[in-house]
Order: C-alpha cells, then sequence, then structure tokens
C-alpha cells in the first residue's frame, strides 16, 4: 500500500548525523558501530532504499535549526542568521539527492498527481518524492526570508518546536504568539503554507487557531488522553482541529506513545510499546471524529530517535506495512485505511493546491 509519511528528519540525519541514506540501513548501522555522540547510533530505522521497501514513496521532509538566546540552556544556534544558514545547509543536500535521481521535489498539485502516477505505474528504482517543510521557524530571520524559502519550495511550516521560540512557545514552554507570532501567521496565510499546529504549546495553539485562517494540519502528533503530557494533544485540541478539516500524522516515538516512559532508561520490549499504541491513537481521533478523515501517518523516525525508541514491531520504516493489516484486523475497512495510510493528507494537500 502506498504511505505518505508527514513527518521525516532526512536532512538532519544526513547533515548533523553524517548520515548516507543512499545506502541501506544495515549498511548506516554498521558505519556507526562503536558511536557514542548519540544515543541513537548504530539503531537508525530510515534510508531511502527502506522508504522504497516500504512503498513511502512521499514524506514531508523537514528542514531544523533552532536558535536559542542566552538564556536559553536547550541546545540550538546563537544567532537566526546561524540557524537560517544550516537550513540552507540542509536544503542544499536535498537538491543534491534530487541531483542523482534519489528524491524529487514537489511544489504543486500538478507535480503531485505526476509523482503519484509515476509510483502506480513506473517499474524498478523510484524517486522518493518530497515536501519541503521548516520545522520551528527560529530560522526565519524575518518575513522576507519566509518568502525566500516559499521560493525554494517550503510548503509547510511549524512556528514552535521546544522551548520558547522567536514566533511562539513551544513543547515545555508556555507564552503567547505575540506581535511577531501574529505577523508571521499572516505572511503564513498570504503564501498558503500550511500550518504545522505540532510542537505549539497550549496557549500558542489556541492562539494559532484564533488568528489564522489559512490551512492547518499536525505532522507528527499524538493523543494525551493515552499518554498524558504537553506534547500531545488534548481531546478539545483535536476537536478544533478536526473542525478546521485538518489531518494529525501518528508519531512513532516510545515516549510519547507509551506512560512513564523514561529516557535512556526504558526499553520498548519491557514496555511493550509496539504499533499496538499507535492503532490506539488512530482509534481514539477516528471516535473524536466519528470517521477516519483526520488522521495520518507521520513517524518522525530517526527524529533524534532509533529503534530504542521506537515500537519494538519497527526495525526500519518499511515495517509502516504492517499498519494496514493490524487496521484490517481491528475492523478498519479498506477505504479507511489507504486514507490513513495516505490519501487523507494527499486530499488536504490537492485541496490546499487547489488554486
Amino acid at each position: 500500500m502506498f504511505i505518505f509519511d508527514a513527518h521525516l528528519d532526512l536532512s538532519m540525519n544526513a547533515m548533523e548525523w553524517n548520515r548516507n541514506l543512499t545506502w541501506s540501513v544495515d549498511d548506516i548501522r554498521e558505519s556507526e558501530q562503536g558511536m557514542t555522540d548519540k544515543p541513537d547510533r548504530s539503531r537508525n530505522t530510515v534510508s531511502l532504499e527502506a522508504m522504497r521497501k516500504g512503498n513511502i514513496g512521499l514524506c514531508m521532509a523537514t528542514q531544523i535549526a533552532r536558535y536559542v538566546k542566552k538564556e536559553n540552556r536547550l541546545p540550538g544556534w546563537n544567532s537566526p542568521q546561524q540557524a537560517w544558514a544550516q537550513t540552507q545547509g540542509q536544503l542544499a543536500w536535498y537538491r543534491t539527492m534530487e541531483d542523482i535521481g534519489e528524491m524529487v521535489q514537489i511544489r504543486n498539485k500538478a507535480q503531485l498527481e505526476k509523482h503519484l502516477e509515476l509510483w502506480q505505474t513506473k517499474e524498478g528504482k523510484k524517486p522518493i518524492g518530497y515536501i519541503l517543510s521548516l520545522e520551528g521557524a527560529d530560522s526565519i530571520v524575518s518575513l522576507d526570508y519566509l518568502e525566500k524559502s516559499y521560493e525554494d519550495g517550503l510548503r509547510a511550516i511549524g512556528p514552535a518546536h521546544y522551548g520558547p521560540g522567536t514566533y511562539a512557545f513551544g513543547t515545555d514552554s508556555s507564552g503567547s504568539i505575540g506581535v511577531k507570532g501574529k505577523a508571521l501567521l499572516k505572511e503564513i496565510e498570504r503564501l498558503n503554507l500550511i500550518l504545522d499546529a505540532t510542537h505549539l504549546c497550549d496557549q500558542s495553539f489556541w492562539e494559532t487557531l484564533d488568528y489564522y485562517n489559512g490551512p492547518v494540519w499536525a505532522s507528527h502528533n499524538n493523543c494525551r488522553a493515552l499518554v498524558n503530557h504537553n506534547r500531545q494533544f488534548s481531546d478539545e485540541q483535536i476537536k478544533a482541529l478536526i473542525e478546521r478539516r485538518a489531518v494529525i500524522g501518528m508519531a512513532l516515538d516510545a515516549w510519547m506513545m507509551v506512560p512513564n516512559w523514561k529516557r535512556g532508561k526504558s526499553t520498548p520490549k519491557a514496555m511493550n510499546c509496539s504499533l499496538e499504541q499507535t492503532l490506539n491513537n488512530i482509534d481514539h481521533i477516528c471516535q473524536i471524529a466519528g470517521n477516519a478523515k483526520h488522521v495520518g501517518i507521520g513517524t518522525d523516525l530517526d527524529g533524534g530517535f532509533g529503534t530504542e525508541q521506537c515500537p519494538m514491531d519497527v526495525d526500519t520504516i518499511a515495517d509502516l506495512q504492517k499498519i494496514p493489516e493490524l487496521l484490517q484486523d481491528r475492523g478498519y475497512e479498506n477505504y479507511d485505511i489507504e486514507a490513513i495510510m495516505s490519501r487523507n493528507f494527499l486530499n488536504f494537500l490537492k485541496t490546499t493546491w487547489e488554486d
């Protein structure tokens, strides 16, 4: 079954983890044996080959670079100019993947339709389609830079990531979108970018939905009713997104899937973390919506974690193909399964890009 993954940090892995994503997952793991600088070394789950194996032919591919002020102890860049430059290096990597036929950028409805047809008809090696997304807006030095990004193919943006940001407050923080945030939202709306509500703290979330009138979705976010943390959406937030015709992608980060996860100590097997928890989150959103039109897949695989912190029945991203059968076992009809695996997000894009 064709799969659309709404959130993958591909360029971050290539540029900051120094992973050659044209290699197989096994080759990347072998190259990282003995490395200890990051907890997920030799435990990666994503490569372009694995995506093809799993029929994951299209994804939202991120740029990400946090600007941190002096008082902010989160890791990041010490100026927005440095953060911008980092995102441009990430963009350059995507361009080189296009140059060698590994990937192709999708910017509009016509290109989307052409790419989907290619994946339905072409035999052999196919390019992975990617739509550019910016996770956290701190690298946008000024609003002119947002238009530059749009011209380079940016089509979705999340105003915040973790902590206090320039334009909004994110996970594990609290605060208002403020004047700068409102100006950014107006520009996002003017450019018809998709606003990604993922990572917004509760106050910034509600202010954003009240102020912003353009298309909104959540690329990788689970349910607070199942794991009680501010990173997750409350039922009220889910209902508000459904009213805005949003789609919410399910993330496969274990601490968001099972309660009481302790980073660096818990293991997926010990915590019984599996794709069944992903289905629990899917079920929860479908029950709130009364249908299967507002949920999709946004794995965040290799987003700073690997097999040490993802479902125990996921070895590589190709294992997403296990989800359709699990949904079928829960009584989902094939039409709804296809919607969850790709069509909901695809329909959202086609509607957004109608003009």
